[in-house]
């Protein structure tokens, strides 16, 4: 027999050597989809981060034009309020800080409406569109609910896009004044050592569905949606039944802590870890206790 004819035998793999190229593929990839899966994540974290910057700065550009900071806004049932067809802002400004950002994140046609709008449909355009930079790609895409309540606007049922992000604090003791909005000057522990925006934790297993504490959205005035408390300390994201919300507590989708914005609006990664006392002072804004950034 030739060389030439020996060689020609040899024409596919053996079944051993397939599985061996199988196996070794199957290795591979189970290596490289987590690797993927951390890039991804890691992508998300950062754009998080930035939501959190722009949003820093749309508080800091607020008060370089009006005095001071953005208000909580009234309450949940009040929807934005306009005046000879014009927002106005606090103390006036019934809807919360997420609407009073619009003109400083490069939605003021949503802030403000159009020519020949009644103020019905001009909070229907306000509450209804999504704005990217309230929600965190780790948690979700932007997303609206249909939500419905006889204390809000007669009952009317209405689109109302939903925000991933809440401001300190429920108690009243942060840089978010409820009615009126705090100024620099209020904030007496230092601004790089108070708290303004951080994500907020929700219950994953109904999100897109309307849950007690997301489903007024980014322009809910003095609401869960969009104020948390610091006397609780911050959690992850969970997947629970219809009963249970995020506890009107702080956190997110990320692994270990979450992204949150400062007074001086500085980005920092709050770790789920942190000292109760030190997460309580930090969203104090002039309780007079001493915190180090290492704390957190």
């Amino acid at each position: 027999m030739s060389s030439f004819s020996a060689r020609a035998e040899r024409t596919a793999f053996t079944l051993i050597e397939l599985l061996v190229v199988i196996a070794i593929i199957a290795v591979l990839i189970g290596l490289l989809v987590p690797a993927v899966q951390k890039v991804r994540e890691a992508a998300s974290r950062i754009q998080c981060a930035n939501n959190l910057k722009q949003i820093g700065l749309a508080f800091h550009n607020h008060h370089g034009q009006y005095g001071y900071f953005p208000s909580g806004g009234y309450d949940w049932d009040r929807p934005p309020t306009y005046n000879n067809a014009q927002p106005v802002v606090a103390p006036q400004q019934q809807a919360g800080w997420g609407y009073q950002i619009l003109p400083f994140v490069e939605a003021e046609n949503a802030w403000r409406g159009g020519a020949g709008m009644t103020d019905t449909d001009r909070i229907l355009l306000a509450i209804g569109t999504p704005n990217k930079i309230f929600f965190c790609p780790s948690r979700r895409n932007p997303m609206v609910v249909v939500f419905s309540h006889p204390g809000y606007m007669g009952g009317i049922s209405a689109n109302r896009a939903l925000c991933d992000y809440a401001a300190s604090n429920l108690q009243g003791t942060g840089v978010l004044g409820r009615f009126q909005g705090n100024r620099f000057s209020d904030i007496t522990d230092g601004t790089s050592l108070t708290l303004l925006v951080a994500e907020k934790r929700l219950n994953r297993r109904f999100l897109g569905q309307p849950q007690s504490d997301d489903n007024l959205g980014y322009s809910a005035g003095w609401d869960e949606d969009t104020v948390r408390r610091t006397d609780r300390l911050p959690m992850p994201d969970f997947l629970g039944d219809a009963t249970q919300d995020g506890d009107d507590r702080f956190g997110s989708s990320h692994s270990g802590g979450m992204n949150a914005v400062l007074a001086d609006g500085s980005v920092r990664f709050v770790n789920f870890s942190i000292d109760k006392t030190v997460f309580t002072n930090l969203g104090d804004k002039s309780d007079g206790q001493v915190i180090s950034s290492n704390d957190f």
